[in-house]
């Protein structure tokens, strides 16, 4: 019973400790997958309004934030043909004939951006639905990923 009660202890205190770490850190950076950086570039900026933060298309370098987050994430949009990641082709058309959105975005009201986008020509394969957590539409990024949007329950 004394090892039981030892080993409970030690479990409590490492479950209390974590994520208490004296020197945190926070996401800088996400990637992507995408065809063709160029034009997900023109799409994430022009289409999504997204902001440029680094563009080299010669280098097939493309990097878009949120207007909404000056000092936040930041999106690599990451090749996978020429001079990108090969391998990473067959795990990304997976992902994408699974359904499964590759990252997730938020809005304040989704039915208003959703609306925006749909002027906008965005493909939706799940319009604007109520969920446990608020709600959620999953678009195409017209470049081979889905796109998960969420309102937040406040």
């Amino acid at each position: 019973m004394k090892r039981f009660i030892t080993l409970f202890a030690i479990i409590l205190i490492s479950f209390n400790t974590m994520g208490q770490n004296k020197h945190p850190m926070k996401i800088a950076m996400v990637s992507v997958l995408v065809k063709d950086p160029v034009k997900a570039f023109k799409y994430y900026t022009e289409v999504l309004g997204f902001e440029e933060y680094m563009y080299s298309p010669e280098n097939y370098i493309a990097i878009v934030k949120s207007p909404l987050d000056g000092d936040g994430t930041t999106i690599l949009l990451e090749p996978i043909g020429p001079g990108g990641i090969e391998i990473a082709s067959k795990f990304k058309h997976e992902i994408y004939d699974m359904g499964m959105p590759v990252i997730t975005f938020s809005a304040p009201d989704i039915q208003k951006t959703y609306e925006e986008l749909k002027a906008k020509g965005v493909k939706f394969k799940k319009e604007p639905t109520k969920t446990d957590y608020g709600y959620e539409a999953v678009f195409d990024d017209d470049n081979g990923n889905y796109i998960q949007l969420i309102e937040w329950n406040q």
